[in-house]
């Protein structure tokens, strides 16, 4: 079922407070918890910004993620803060808009974003262990027609990912890798997987530091 715009929380503007774009951009949309953020998140980044040829990356600090236990989850300012200074790129811009529409889910976020702005490219850009569960997620199918999408490979996960349930069912959308720079002009479903050096930083491992820190975790 399609969500309405009165679904979300919207400022008494009427507008979220979003990064700047302009009509045009191509723009990769990089979700998570970032609990925390850490340099694999940039260097997923920085492929994407090369390989896709895209103008910006956000990364969308997400309330909590609804298939996973939020019980170790930092306040969102704290996971904002470390996000933006992990980031710390002209071309990476951290928002945390969802919690302030009122967005549990990957597919309403991008249902509010492509009525806000019908005229920007965006990208959908997530790791090959989001895609291996990718059919679990609220309403796969309707984000992988609203947009399309990058899966960037991860240590472990390259042959669950391209053999899971929701790679198969999309597969007369994939496009070859060496054409991953046409795919934010590309119409949905279409998707590239993304293969290149791999990093094997965890934010789940980071936790698990931290707790274990002998002072403190900080």
């Amino acid at each position: 079922m399609k969500p309405s715009t009165s679904r979300f929380r919207i400022r008494p503007s009427g507008l979220a407070r979003l990064p700047r774009v302009a009509p045009g951009m191509r723009i990769g949309l990089y979700g998570g918890s970032f609990n925390p953020a850490h340099a694999g998140h940039r260097h997923v980044s920085e492929m994407a910004l090369k390989r896709l040829g895209l103008d910006r990356i956000w990364w969308i600090v997400t309330p909590g993620n609804p298939l996973k236990d939020t019980g170790e989850l930092a306040t969102t300012a704290m996971r904002v803060e470390e996000a933006r200074a992990v980031a710390d790129h002209p071309r990476i811009d951290v928002t945390a808009f969802e919690e302030e529409i009122g967005a549990r889910y990957t597919v309403d976020t991008l249902s509010y974003l492509k009525r806000r702005y019908p005229n920007v490219r965006f990208v959908w850009i997530m790791g090959a262990d989001n895609l291996a569960s990718f059919h679990r997620w609220r309403g796969w199918r309707r984000i992988a027609r609203m947009m399309p999408m990058a899966i960037i490979d991860r240590p472990g996960w390259t042959l669950k990912a391209t053999r899971s349930r929701s790679a198969v069912a999309l597969a007369k959308g994939r496009i070859a890798e060496a054409d991953a720079l046409a795919l934010p002009g590309l119409k949905p479903p279409a998707w590239a997987f993304l293969h290149g050096p791999r990093s094997h930083l965890s934010s789940t491992e980071l936790r698990r530091l931290r707790r274990t820190s002998p002072i403190g975790g900080r």
